[in-house]
Formats: C-alpha cells, sequence, structure tokens
C-alpha cells in the first residue's frame, strides 16, 4: 500500500504551534493533529525593549477587547516636606481604563497621626477624579495600613494569607469614586 505524508503547521494550541498530520493511503485518510512543546525554554532578565515588546503585546490584546479611555499612565505622585526632609509620599497614577492605582504611600514613622496620609490620599483621590478616574486600586499588609485604607471608604476586595510569613496577610482594596 502507498502512503503519502503531508505535515500542515496550521496554527496555535494554547502557546503551541499546531502540526496536522495527513496520511493518503489508496484506501484510507488519516488525521491526526499533534501539539510541539519546545523541551527547552531559557529566560533571559528583560532589557528595555524586552519591557516594551512586552507591554506593547499586553496593551494591544487588551485593547482588543476594551479600548483605552485615557493615556496608558498618568502619574500622581506627591511628597510632603518638613523644611527640607521628606516626611512622606505617595507614589500612584491613572492607568488607561481610568483607574487610579496607589502603589506606595509612606508617612515617616515620627511624622504619623498627623494627618499626612489623609491628606496624601485625599489629594490624589481628587486629582484622580477631575481626570476622570472613576475606581482606586491598592495592597497594604495586615501590619501597614489596613485600618486606615477601612476608616476612608475602601473595600477590602481580597487577601492572600500567610504572606509575607505565617500570620500576616496581603489585603486588596477597591474604592469608587464618586462624588
Amino acid at each position: 500500500m502507498l502512503k503519502l505524508r503531508f505535515a500542515v503547521y496550521t496554527g496555535w494550541a494554547g502557546n503551541y504551534p499546531t502540526k496536522v498530520h495527513i496520511i493518503l493511503c489508496s484506501e484510507l485518510l488519516s488525521l491526526r493533529i499533534l501539539t510541539h512543546m519546545k523541551s527547552t525554554w531559557k529566560a533571559e532578565t528583560c532589557d528595555k525593549e524586552a519591557i516594551n515588546t512586552i507591554l506593547e503585546g499586553l496593551n494591544d490584546f487588551n485593547f482588543q477587547h476594551v479600548p483605552p479611555a485615557g493615556d496608558i499612565w498618568t502619574p500622581l505622585d506627591f511628597v510632603i516636606r518638613d523644611n527640607d526632609v521628606i516626611v512622606g509620599g505617595i507614589l500612584s497614577g491613572i492607568g488607561y481604563w481610568k483607574g487610579l492605582e496607589v502603589r506606595i504611600l509612606w508617612v515617616k514613622e515620627n511624622y504619623r497621626n498627623r494627618g499626612i496620609g489623609s491628606f496624601l490620599i485625599k489629594t490624589v483621590e481628587d486629582k484622580a477624579y477631575s481626570k476622570g478616574a472613576t475606581t482606586v486600586f491598592l495592597d497594604t499588609f495586615d501590619f501597614q495600613a489596613e485600618d486606615f485604607y477601612a476608616k476612608r471608604g475602601y473595600e477590602m476586595i481580597g487577601q492572600v494569607a500567610d504572606f509575607p510569613k505565617k500570620g500576616n496577610r496581603r489585603v486588596y482594596f477597591t474604592k469608587k469614586l464618586d462624588r
């Protein structure tokens, strides 16, 4: 019996190329789909070009599903100084879907409970709202500022138990910015 074998690459199955084998026999047509996985991968440290490629790839994918509502990132970073000494600060920004992401809020220990943290979070909430932001996202640890955010109307939406060590929690919060 004469067999002819053809291999055609037809696309992707998950992250792997799919190869279709078509075997033609005098009286039989057989179709087998094989997924080929690369056996070894090498992870490399990202340079700026690689980081940009990753970000562009994710943004291209995201924008196919939900178009951007604004700039990729609008930073809202502020500091509080006592004379020339930085005693508090917030690193945050608005993403392309108009969400305010608070990455870091810090107040020097001997300046805590003086309203600096409240002033900083209110400042970025107000600035973000004036730029069209509708929601705030942030995370903290139970030993940092969990109660601080809860008292300011933030809703806990999740947590990771036993992180960074057993008995601690990483806590995720959100808040709607509707004035």
